[in-house]
């Protein structure tokens, strides 16, 4: 079950789409959707976990909790929508498109991807592409 709960005002205006599509994701990965949540907050909430859970002291656009066991893909993942729309600029992307990336980021991280070495990251992308091209086939 996909869950999306909301600690700022912003709230996603297409919550049913965007979580078939994350179930679609996370079986083209071959694994099992669990009780998944994403906590939409601002720059100041996330800075809070970061520090408090992390105990890194800097801003970022996701922090995600991964709770998965075996096959079955379960967590938490917080993200700031400050940063999202930051990142968006900097990128010159929509923000739509840079809130997928960061929603399927974290789902990918679960599906046991990472993004710690260049060979890592450059995968990471390669499916964060693969992941939101799905998104588009279903509209």
């Amino acid at each position: 079950m996909i869950d999306f709960n909301y600690e700022t005002e912003f709230t996603l205006e297409n919550e049913e789409a965007i979580g078939n599509w994350i179930s679609n994701v996370i079986k083209s990965e071959d694994k099992k959707e669990g009780e998944i949540n994403y906590i939409f907050c601002d720059d100041e909430y996330l800075l809070q976990i970061n520090q408090e859970h992390l105990q890194h002291d800097y801003y970022t656009d996701i922090i995600s909790f991964d709770y998965s066991v075996g096959n079955e893909i379960n967590g938490d993942m917080f993200i700031s929508v400050d940063r999202v729309k930051e990142n968006a600029q900097d990128f010159n992307v929509s923000f739509d498109d840079e809130l997928k990336r960061v929603i399927v980021h974290g789902v990918l991280h679960y599906c046991g991807y990472k993004d710690k070495s260049e060979a890592d990251e450059l995968l990471m992308r390669t499916k964060e592409d693969e992941k939101i091209a799905m998104f588009h086939v279903e509209q």
